[in-house]
């Protein structure tokens, strides 16, 4: 399952229904991060952790191993999954570049410039 794009705005991630049912419970797993002992118990064993959420074996595997773009095409939310990346020492502008295909520094400059000028 891949991402949604409007059709009038090429790359624009939609965010609906069927994403975020489909996404619930690794978004559950993402908020529990904002828990200190839930970050503990998840560094711990983060497979036995996503086992208590009940992820789909893709969710589970985007997660360990940190794929950004699957978390997101299989119903992860940026603002839950920012919650793992952040634990990662990871910036939204990290997360802006995996999604746009940019570096991170290359994302920031187009932020910093006005935004992306590719789409």
């Amino acid at each position: 399952m891949t991402s949604q794009s409007r059709p009038d705005l090429p790359g624009t991630y939609v965010f609906d229904g069927p994403t975020s049912r489909r996404g619930h419970n690794m978004n559950k797993l993402f908020m529990s991060l904002t828990d200190a002992g839930a970050r503990t118990e998840f560094l711990a064993d983060e497979t036995a952790y996503c086992a208590r959420f009940r992820l789909s074996d893709e969710q589970t595997t985007a997660i360990l191993q940190r794929d950004w773009q699957a978390m997101l095409d299989l119903g992860g939310s940026i603002f839950y999954i920012y919650k793992l990346a952040m634990m990662d020492g990871r910036s939204m502008q990290y997360l802006g570049g995996v999604f746009t295909g940019m570096s991170e520094d290359d994302f920031k400059a187009a932020m910093l410039a006005g935004g992306r000028t590719d789409v």
